[in-house]
């Protein structure tokens, strides 16, 4: 079996409301590899707002001639496109077209094999547990408890909300409203998505510290270890980051510097599922968890598979699934219960035409 054809189109999907800093909508670029007998699989790039054009262009441009007449198994080819992409630059929009076309790989992969994609790479549990998230900084205090009251109403005792606003007390008032709702028990994660400096941070941190924050996320510009490293010496509060560390290598030089306590890469900032599953790894020799970064629909079957998990996100009416960009179900389910997968062989995403 050899690759005979790779096509991209880009579908845009608006959001159920706006996100922080007036995100309204999400692309995607969906890639279908085909083989000379005719088996496909399907993959995606994703991305709020920037860049699917771009995508698309890299993986038709660059990677569909790279492809042609290769045999499909993901971790050759992307080993191979690694290092052809590797002249426009490890991370960004390559990494995201190697993204796409890895996904499809796994997913042809797995459909060929007559099995899900989690038995293909290996189910180590059959749930996992979520938290409720929202991106919510931009929203009133008022709207902010609401959302989090829909989650402890759901039944999630798991919440994350947004920090990082000029002034400092309105974060310790909405943090306080969300932790008397939440109750004393519940896990409240908070993510200032690198808007602090390092003098902000520490301030910040010593300041929130009596809420009990079960991890704060990405306090500092994400590829600034130092000063990653000077404030984990004067915090406890556990540091998640890895939604904007784009290699394993990167991944790799937070562990070490030991400022990485629950390690989030998004499956299409880094460049599909063969290097997602080789930082599940890495983390693990450092005794480090999981938590997948967004794309709840895919996310939720790799976190069954890794050695060690934390939770997987729940973002609020935002998964493919609750945006319409999904032709069918995909036997994914993501809630206060767990996440879990029962999907067809592959991975279950079958991609549905945007709506007009």
């Amino acid at each position: 079996m050899r690759i005979a054809s790779t096509s991209a189109s880009v579908r845009r999907f608006p959001l159920h409301g706006t996100w922080d800093g007036g995100v309204s909508f999400h692309d995607v670029v969906v890639v279908t590899v085909t083989t000379d007998t005719g088996a496909e699989g399907i993959g995606f790039a994703w991305t709020p707002r920037v860049g699917a054009q771009a995508v698309r262009a890299v993986i038709e441009e660059d990677c569909a001639p790279l492809l042609e007449g290769r045999d499909p198994a993901p971790a050759p080819r992307w080993e191979q496109l690694y290092a052809h992409l590797h002249e426009a630059g490890p991370g960004g929009i390559t990494a995201m077209a190697l993204a796409a076309v890895d996904i499809a790989l796994w997913d042809l992969r797995a459909r060929s094999f007559e099995v899900s994609l989690v038995e293909l790479i290996g189910r180590r549990r059959d749930s996992v547990p979520c938290y409720g998230s929202g991106v919510n900084l931009d929203r009133s205090l008022e709207e902010l408890c609401d959302q989090v009251r829909r989650f402890t109403a759901a039944g999630h005792t798991a919440v994350k909300m947004k920090v990082g606003s000029p002034d400092l007390e309105r974060d310790l008032e909405r943090v306080a409203r969300v932790r008397e709702i939440l109750g004393p028990q519940g896990r409240l994660m908070v993510d200032a998505n690198q808007r602090w400096d390092l003098s902000r941070a520490s301030r910040a941190l010593g300041a929130l510290a009596r809420f009990d924050p079960y991890w704060i996320e990405e306090p500092l510009a994400a590829d600034d270890l130092e000063a990653h490293a000077r404030l984990r010496a004067v915090t406890p509060i556990p540091f998640a980051i890895g939604e904007n560390l784009r290699t394993v290598r990167a991944f790799r030089d937070a562990l070490v510097r030991g400022v990485c306590d629950i390690a989030q890469p998004n499956v299409v900032r880094v460049g599909g599922i063969t290097p997602f599953l080789r930082i599940a790894d890495l983390a693990a020799a450092f005794s480090v968890p999981i938590a997948p970064h967004l794309l709840p629909d895919l996310s939720a079957q790799l976190a069954q598979c890794v050695p060690a998990v934390e939770m997987v996100e729940d973002i609020e009416r935002a998964s493919f699934a609750d945006l319409g960009a999904l032709e069918r179900p995909s036997g994914v389910s993501v809630g206060p219960s767990g996440a879990t997968s029962s999907t067809p062989p592959g991975h279950g995403l079958v991609f549905a035409a945007p709506p007009q």
